[in-house]
C-alpha cells in the first residue's frame, strides 16, 4: 500500500474548487449537473477554477445525463467539449464511452485521446457499466488511459472492493485505478486498506443555506420539491478529517 495516496474531489463549483484545496486534495473533478452524476462545466466554471486554484482540474466530458451510448452528434459535441478543455489550459479530460453490449467503445475512445493529448485522460464510471471489467481494464490499458474511476460494479466503492482489489492486481501499474461512489468518513481506510490502490475520488460536500430572504415555495426551477434554496458544496473540514484520519495509522 502506498502510504501517499492522491484524494480526487468531485464538484461543481469554484467555492467547492477553494474548499477542495484547503482541505489537503491534490486534484479536482470538474462537473456541471452533478444530479446526474455529472456533464460537461461551462467555459466560464472551467476558466475560473483554473484561475482560482493550483490543483489538477480534471474537466467531465459527458453531453447529457443517463447512458454512455452516443450518437454521432453527442459525440461530436464531445471532441469539440475536448478541445476546449484543452485550448483552456485543463490538466485533464474525464469520460466514457460504450457500445450497446457494454463493451467500452475503443475506436471513439482512442480518438478522443488523440485530441486530448498532452492531458491526461480519466475513463469514468462508465465503467462500472461495462459487461466484463477485466476485459473492458485491458482494453483501457492498450488504448493508453492514465486512470480508471471504479466503484467495483457495485452502487458504493465499498462494497466493490473485491473486484477494485482484483482489478488493481490486474493493472500492474500500467494504469490507476480510482475508488469512487459512496467514499466517506466511515470507509475510506477500509477501501484504501483491503484494495492496495493508492487514489481515492469523493464530493466531501454539506448543505449551505441560500441566503435569499424571498421566497416563493410553490414554484421550482428545476426538479420538483428538489431542494431550491441549498447548495452543496465542499466541506474542507470534511477532506482535511478524511486525509488525516487516514495519515494518522502510520
Amino acid at each position: 500500500m502506498n502510504q501517499q495516496f492522491i484524494m480526487e474531489v468531485c464538484i461543481d463549483s469554484v467555492a467547492s474548487a477553494l474548499a477542495a484545496e484547503a482541505g489537503g486534495a491534490q486534484r479536482v473533478e470538474l462537473c456541471d449537473n452533478l444530479m446526474e452524476g455529472g456533464t460537461t462545466p461551462s467555459a466560464g466554471m472551467l476558466h475560473t477554477c483554473l484561475k482560482s486554484t493550483s490543483l489538477e482540474v480534471m474537466v467531465m466530458i459527458r453531453p447529457r445525463g443517463g447512458d454512455f451510448l452516443y450518437d454521432e452528434v453527442e459525440f461530436e459535441v464531445m471532441k469539440q467539449d475536448v478541445l476546449a478543455a484543452k485550448a483552456a489550459g485543463a490538466h485533464g479530460v474525464v469520460f466514457g464511452l460504450l457500445d450497446a453490449n457494454g463493451h467500452i467503445d475503443a475506436v471513439r475512445t482512442r480518438e478522443l485521446i488523440a485530441l486530448a493529448r498532452p492531458m491526461q485522460v480519466t475513463f469514468h464510471r462508465a465503467f462500472d457499466m461495462t459487461s466484463d471489467p477485466h476485459q473492458a481494464l485491458d482494453v483501457l490499458i492498450q488504448l493508453g488511459v492514465e486512470r480508471v474511476l471504479t466503484s467495483g460494479q457495485e452502487a458504493e466503492a465499498h462494497k466493490g472492493i473485491p473486484l477494485i482489489k482484483a482489478l488493481a492486481a490486474q493493472s500492474r501499474g500500467r494504469i490507476a485505478v480510482m475508488a469512487g461512489g459512496g467514499v466517506n468518513e466511515s470507509n475510506i481506510a477500509e477501501i484504501l486498506t483491503q484494495t492496495g490502490i493508492n487514489e481515492i475520488h469523493l464530493t466531501g460536500r454539506h448543505k449551505v443555506p441560500s441566503k435569499m430572504i424571498y421566497r416563493n415555495e410553490r414554484v421550482f426551477m428545476g426538479v420538483p420539491h428538489a431542494p431550491e434554496y441549498e447548495k452543496l458544496i465542499t466541506d474542507p473540514s470534511r477532506i482535511r478529517h478524511m486525509r488525516e484520519s487516514w495519515q494518522k495509522q502510520f
